[in-house]
């Protein structure tokens, strides 16, 4: 089975091989038939001459033994004598001419010396080698006629059969003594050996053919394939970021100009590269250099803000609400900058953690604890349910306490009164936690979306939890930074579910989560 498998592997990855082996096949039947119809007209050929020449030689030989009898006057033993020296000559001549020659009878109802005398032969022949269609043709119509047989003899040396032809023919003696049978049996040993070496001849030529083709195929693709398997390590490097590879070309024909174009495709590429390149470096300067400038006048505002918040209680009710709102929008201000200098040191790649042990139960209870007056605002609740405990994980725990902040306030944002379930559980490679809500969900295609910067399901819905619109994207970089998966699971009315998968130890590779994307009671809610 493993050689049947790489087989195919071997198959499916190369083009040549395929092209190689297909044009052999198909080379191997075509030269299977032209060689079957060759070795078929051959094998006629032969045959119908060899009757030809058989049938000549066999009318020779009756015709000069009818003469010999017409001439025989005398007794009965004087026709022994005679039948004798017929046959003597005929054996003599097969011998040295390579024929067999039986004389059977006599035939009919007036008796002769012959009939208890038996059949003569030429020495060693076997009478089965007359085929008995042959013999019963004679009972029904005395003409000359002819068939294939196998002829048997044993000379002493063993019994040998080859195949031959077998010509029959009726003569009669003088005066009515009655009729005998001629049987010439003719061997095709030469047909036999010429056609065995014409076989061998074709099978060797196709031999060679099939393997001149497979060589020639396989010069011809590489010729082709070459430059193929050059554009793909070609675009494997560009893949890398080596962004100044290109393709050798040689020539002017089509896979010279193919090079060609692959190369310009490459040069447009890096220019658009380097060009987005600096714009993201552009952008990610404006960001935190913004974010940084606004640092000095916000720290102003704020400090305004809070003499105005403190003093409230002797503005008059409008003044009052005015400086809450202010240090209220103040609070989502700060965390907005707070939130954009993070999303800078990611794009910079300056972001690093602060390993350690860390229990994703205990940091379930404490986001729990923070969120509390957020979801009894909200007319919901939040509960912890650990399957593993503790359940823990090399990270830092800073960031994934802002993860799972993150994803819990979210839930209350859109819990919609329905309660928020914190599932936490582990195993010997990796440590998950889910928070589920059976809030208003999310419309298919959403879940790809839901991490982006900004993006909002509603834009209409106001954040009653004060946020930016970068909690989830911030959530992902950091899980992406512990080599992580931070996923998202919803359907309308049926409410969410938010999976962070972290590995138990920092660089492993994770390759499945202790918990499900999809919650359990999917189902049972849908039904």
């Amino acid at each position: 089975m493993a050689a049947v498998r790489r087989g195919l592997t071997f198959w499916r990855r190369s083009i040549q091989a395929r092209i190689v082996i297909s044009t052999v096949l198909l080379s191997a039947l075509v030269v299977s038939a032209v060689g079957w119809y060759l070795l078929q007209q051959t094998r006629d050929g032969l045959v119908d001459n060899r009757v030809d020449v058989v049938r000549a030689d066999a009318a020779r030989e009756t015709a000069e033994a009818k003469d010999r009898l017409a001439a025989v006057v005398g007794t009965d033993d004087d026709t022994s004598r005679q039948l004798e020296q017929l046959i003597g000559p005929i054996v003599l001549r097969g011998q040295s001419r390579g024929f067999s020659v039986v004389l059977a009878g006599p035939v009919g109802d007036r008796p002769s010396d012959l009939s208890a005398g038996g059949t003569r032969t030429s020495p060693g022949v076997d009478l089965s080698s007359v085929p008995d269609r042959l013999v019963q043709h004679f009972d029904e119509s005395p003409a000359t006629a002819w068939t294939f047989t196998t002829i048997r003899t044993d000379d002493g040396s063993g019994p040998e059969e080859v195949p031959g032809i077998a010509v029959g023919s009726r003569i009669q003696l003088p005066a009515d003594r009655g009729f005998y049978t001629l049987y010439f049996l003719y061997p095709m040993s030469q047909e036999q050996d010429t056609i065995a070496l014409v076989s061998r001849a074709l099978l060797t030529a196709g031999i060679l053919l099939l393997v001149l083709v497979a060589g020639l195929t396989w010069l011809v693709t590489r010729q082709v394939v070459s430059p193929i398997r050059m554009a793909r390590r070609v675009a494997e490097r560009l893949a890398a970021g080596q962004l100044e590879e290109r393709m050798r070309v040689r020539g002017d024909d089509d896979i010279a100009r193919l090079g060609t174009s692959f190369n310009q495709m490459a040069s447009s590429l890096q220019r658009q590269i380097r060009q987005l390149e600096e714009l993201s470096r552009v952008q990610r300067r404006f960001t935190s250099d913004v974010s940084h400038e606004l640092r000095t006048p916000l720290t102003t505002v704020r400090m305004a803000g809070d003499v105005l918040h403190d003093a409230r209680s002797d503005f008059d009710p409008t003044t009052a609400r005015a400086s809450e709102l202010l240090q209220t929008e103040l609070d989502r201000f700060e965390g907005l900058l707070t939130d954009l200098l993070e999303i800078s040191r990611f794009d910079a790649g300056a972001a690093a953690l602060d390993l350690d042990d860390v229990n994703l139960v205990d940091i379930a209870y404490r986001v729990v604890d923070m969120t509390r007056g957020l979801a009894e605002q909200r007319g919901t609740s939040v509960t912890v349910k650990a399957l593993t405990e503790p359940c823990l994980a090399e990270a830092d725990a800073r960031r994934v306490e802002r993860i799972v902040r993150n994803l819990v306030s979210n839930a209350i944002d859109h819990a919609e009164s329905g309660g928020i379930v914190i599932l936490v559980n582990g195993d010997d490679h990796a440590a998950a936690l889910a928070v589920r809500d059976y809030g208003v969900g999310l419309a298919p295609g959403e879940a790809a979306l839901v991490f982006n910067r900004f993006w909002r399901a509603d834009p209409a819905r106001a954040r009653t939890s004060g946020g930016t619109g970068l909690g989830l994207s911030i959530s992902l970089e950091d899980t992406h930074l512990h080599g992580g998966w931070l996923q998202a699971w919803g359907m309308p009315g049926r409410g969410a579910q938010f999976r962070l998968t972290l590995p138990r130890h920092a660089g492993a590779v994770l390759r499945q989560s202790p918990l499900p994307l999809v919650p359990e009671d999917a189902e049972d809610r849908s039904a």
